[in-house]
């Protein structure tokens, strides 16, 4: 028997929840990988921070899949796949939840972390192993110089004193760091710089992460809907 009225409707947003699923999980992958290239750049790999965007990668791909499961049991009206939907939807969004509250947890410790990394970097950067390009593209990319400030690099045994990579000049040429004047280079430190931009970006982030929650929970209550209507015996549409 068909189902009129408010359970049609139902199924047609339930569609349109799930073209929303995809994209979301476009996004989600499109994050992590973005955030992973981050951590791998900026902190050591294996630290419990560098999880979370492992993290966000997988919950991506698993939306994925599970907006098919969703797909295939709306199309198909199978009681086993909207409830198979619904369980995984919730388990994703329990899992989303989780990394939200663990992100907040392990921001200061991911700060504390970078500037670590980024000291080290430092103190490595007169071997040219690798380490002097990233340096000098983070400083260039942030306008900033050093770690904490500019004066970083006085602290370094290399002669002359009076020297920064040419990276931390306002206007980069060759030689632009050897005996500088402060007016001519960044003085800011790159872990306050990049810092406030994280910090910046996060509002971004979570505003979106809300959005998808929203989105999911909608989901889920279309979804119970039709599970609801199959298993009374109801055809949809």
């Amino acid at each position: 028997m068909a189902v009129e009225g408010a359970m049609k409707c139902v199924k047609i947003l339930h569609y349109v929840l799930l073209l929303a699923f995809f994209a979301c999980a476009v996004g989600l992958m499109a994050v992590g990988v973005g955030t992973l290239l981050v951590f791998n750049a900026t902190v050591d790999q294996g630290t419990a921070s560098g999880v979370l965007p492992v993290v966000i990668i997988a919950v991506g791909a698993f939306l994925f899949l599970v907006a098919i499961v969703g797909c295939c049991g709306a199309c198909q009206e199978s009681y086993c796949l909207m409830v198979t939907f619904v369980i995984f939807l919730s388990l994703i969004l329990l899992v989303e939840v989780a990394t939200a509250i663990a992100g907040y947890v392990l921001r200061d410790k991911v700060r504390s972390e970078f500037s670590k990394d980024f000291r080290q970097h430092v103190e490595n950067y007169p071997k040219q192993n690798q380490t002097d390009v990233y340096l000098d593209k983070m400083q260039t990319q942030f306008s900033c110089c050093g770690a904490d400030n500019y004066t970083d690099w006085q602290k370094l045994p290399l002669e002359p004193k009076n020297w920064v990579p040419d990276s931390c000049c306002v206007n980069v040429t060759v030689g632009c760091g050897l005996n500088f004047k402060a007016k001519d280079i960044h003085t800011e430190g790159c872990v306050e710089k990049i810092g406030a931009w994280l910090k910046g970006h996060v509002l971004v982030v979570a505003a979106a992460a809300l959005g998808i929650a929203f989105v999911e929970v909608l989901g889920i209550i279309f979804a119970c809907c039709l599970v609801k209507s199959i298993q009374s015996g109801y055809e949809v549409m």
